[in-house]
């Protein structure tokens, strides 16, 4: 499996992936998930790659290797759009050859991608293609994509995320994004691959390789831990107390959270508890009901 994720931000485009591929107690291996297109002056194009190696790869050899020399090819689009239409061709084209053979083995034909960058003339722009060669573009509102595992990296990229973030802010919160995902999944690792491009730069501006001896990542991972540990702590626990409008179920009183609400006036207003059936009542209810 993997880990993929690009963001847009007034600034630029970040990219961030990992590179395992197989995952177990005595089967790990590493492959590259992000491929670089770049003609410095003219346009620099990122591709990230997650689901089926083989597949993946396939899309890569027909865009390297296109059947037909009269269709654009991601070196002369003249679009970022016709950029991922080009991208959704060549996934179309391996599901027709690959898809039918794939199936009678059971292998479901997975893979997704994640197109950004900029040409002359244009904005930086990014994109998600799927396994059916559709795409859809990142705005103001979603201004990010993942692709792989992405569901441990997602919480921290809503709540910070927006398009005004400066650029290296975008890229900490990547990596924040990436460390929270790689200590809930082995399926997910080191090394990394980081490319932060600056708007209008039209070449590779910034790109580092980050494995167990990079110092800011090991950081990240230690100091995140720590002020998430931090901030938990500082949250007062519940508060619970008898509340004598909670009916009493087998005899034993319910507690209830002591601490109300606070309305738009500032003032703790009391929770207003309804009369509640206790056990013996719904159990009765549900013998009258069969």
């Amino acid at each position: 499996m993997t880990y993929c994720v690009a963001m847009t931000v007034d600034e630029g485009l970040v990219f961030l992936s990992d590179t395992r591929t197989n995952a177990g107690v005595d089967h790990i291996s590493t492959a590259r998930k992000m491929s670089v297109f770049e003609q410095p002056g003219e346009r620099m194009l990122v591709l990230l790659g997650a689901g089926n190696l083989s597949l993946t790869q396939a899309v890569l050899h027909e865009l390297s290797e296109p059947g037909d020399a009269s269709q654009p090819t991601l070196w002369n689009a003249p679009t970022m759009a016709d950029a991922a239409r080009v991208i959704g061709r060549a996934v179309r084209s391996v599901h027709q050859r690959e898809a039918a053979a794939l199936q009678e083995f059971g292998v479901d034909f997975n893979c997704s991608f994640i197109l950004g960058g900029q040409i002359a003339g244009n904005r930086p722009r990014l994109f998600m293609i799927y396994a059916a060669g559709n795409f859809i573009e990142a705005s103001a509102v979603n201004p990010y994509f993942q692709i792989g595992e992405a569901k441990y990296g997602k919480p921290i990229i809503d709540r910070v995320l927006t398009p005004s973030t400066p650029l290296d802010e975008a890229a900490k919160c990547a990596l924040i994004s990436m460390d929270s995902t790689l200590r809930s999944n082995l399926s997910v690792g080191l090394p990394l691959d980081l490319l932060v491009y600056e708007k209008d730069a039209l070449r590779v501006t910034r790109f580092v390789s980050i494995d167990h001896d990079n110092a800011y990542f090991e950081m990240i991972h230690r100091t995140w831990g720590e002020r998430l540990r931090q901030v938990f702590s500082e949250i007062p626990d519940p508060d619970w107390q008898e509340s004598p409008r909670v009916p009493t179920l087998h005899g034993e009183r319910a507690l209830v959270l002591c601490r109300a609400p606070v309305g738009a006036d500032g003032v703790e207003h009391e929770f207003d508890v309804k009369p509640a059936q206790t056990l013996a009542e719904a159990d009765k209810g549900k013998a009258q009901r069969r």
